[in-house]
């Protein structure tokens, strides 16, 4: 098998994936159909919760029967969403559509890492593991900046509902990419007559963790800051819209948030060089606490320069999180385990999400980043604390 054949097909799919004009409108597009800022909270809680479910048996899934079947699931399921929320108009429309995302999700988010590793493994080349995630989000971001642009000149131009056509087709390419992955014969694979029980699946990771706590640390953070920079990624339009901003510069700021993630996704495998695992993870997240104080308090064009800032520093977090995980597990587990950081990070997401509808409610969007800002603070003193012991 030519494994080396994968790298370029997961590049088109994550470009295809992330295609996807609607998101540049998609909360005025929610609220246009009346859904309100609490409503939209609520559907994410459905989404993360969804993920907290299926997280662990999608991966145990991927790991039995392929990853390549979980990812073609993953397309099909997107392409429904798109589909649905066409025809959207009523609250248990959008919350159908989200806990398919959260299926969708699930289903991807330990397969494809877990996939790219084994197929970088099977050409010797697995420790540019972190440099290609960081590409492979790179193109993601590229993608998901020109669909921004188009997006948001579209919307200005035509009705909202032109982008969610456009997405549906992009979603369809992304299918079939997905139908043309090569699946790897991973070394320490097991047979279908050893498949683990769902509970020693369970059992196995959860020992995994608790004998590598500097592996659970940064686990930790990536959940955290993961969840923190998705509360950005929801609810930045209803931001700058409280702050007067035009719909046709959404595009562009969309394309901001993106473009700056780009650096630390590319430059993560050299800063693991420079800098120890700790002092990344702490830099990170002093920038997070202090900009999400400032996007809270400011309601001006300050705040959003913190927003912004706050994207810079983000992008680093995954690759070098992700990497530091893959490379002390073996390919037998690997979507299982790649999943629980999925799994906490929406575990945080819905925690978060409760306190930031709450403050959202009560302070408009402004409130709701006041939340997350004491969230990161109160890790932030944690992880300090639980650092030094772990060095002890």
């Amino acid at each position: 098998m030519d494994y080396t054949s994968n790298l370029p097909k997961l590049y088109a799919l994550r470009f295809f994936s992330s295609l996807i004009p609607a998101y540049v409108i998609e909360r005025l597009f929610w609220e246009e159909r009346g859904m309100t800022i609490q409503m939209v909270v609520y559907t994410e809680i459905i989404y993360a919760l969804t993920i907290v479910l299926l997280e662990i048996p999608t991966g145990i899934m991927a790991d039995n029967w392929g990853r390549k079947r979980m990812l073609v699931l993953s397309a099909l399921l997107a392409c429904s969403e798109f589909l649905i929320l066409l025809y959207a108009t009523e609250f248990w429309h959008f919350a159908l559509v989200v806990f398919l995302a959260g299926v969708s999700r699930s289903a991807s988010s330990g397969s494809e890492n877990a996939l790219l590793y084994d197929s970088l493994k099977l050409q010797g080349k697995a420790s540019s593991f972190e440099k290609q995630l960081g590409r492979l989000n790179a193109c993601d971001f590229v993608s998901a900046i020109l669909a921004a642009l188009c997006g948001s000149l579209l919307a200005s131009k035509y009705d909202l509902e032109l982008n969610y056509w456009i997405s549906l087709g992009s979603t369809i390419i992304a299918l079939v990419l997905s139908l043309l992955l090569i699946e790897p014969a991973a070394e320490d694979s097991i047979s279908i007559e050893e498949v683990i029980p769902f509970k020693a699946y369970v059992a196995v990771s959860l020992r995994f963790f608790r004998a590598n706590p500097r592996v659970t640390l940064v686990m930790l953070s990536a959940m955290v800051s993961g969840a923190a920079i998705g509360y950005i990624e929801e609810f930045w339009q209803l931001y700058v819209s409280r702050l007067g901003v035009p719909v046709v510069y959404f595009g562009m700021l969309s394309a901001a948030i993106m473009l700056l993630q780009l650096p630390g996704n590319l430059m993560a495998h050299v800063l693991i060089r420079w800098f120890s695992y700790r002092t990344l993870i702490f830099i990170i997240m002093v920038v997070f606490a202090v900009g999400f104080t400032y996007v809270a308090i400011s309601k001006d064009f300050i705040g959003l320069t913190a927003m912004l800032i706050i994207c810079l520093f983000s992008g680093v977090m995954e690759p070098i999180a992700t990497g530091y995980l893959h490379h002390r597990m073996n390919s037998s587990m690997r979507a299982t385990i790649d999943s629980f950081q999925s799994l906490g990070e929406n575990l945080v997401h819905t925690l978060a999400g409760l306190g930031f509808g709450y403050f959202a409610s009560k302070y408009d969007v402004f409130g709701g980043y006041g939340f997350i800002a004491l969230l990161c603070y109160v890790f932030l003193v944690w992880f300090i604390g639980a650092s030094r012991k772990i060095e002890q």
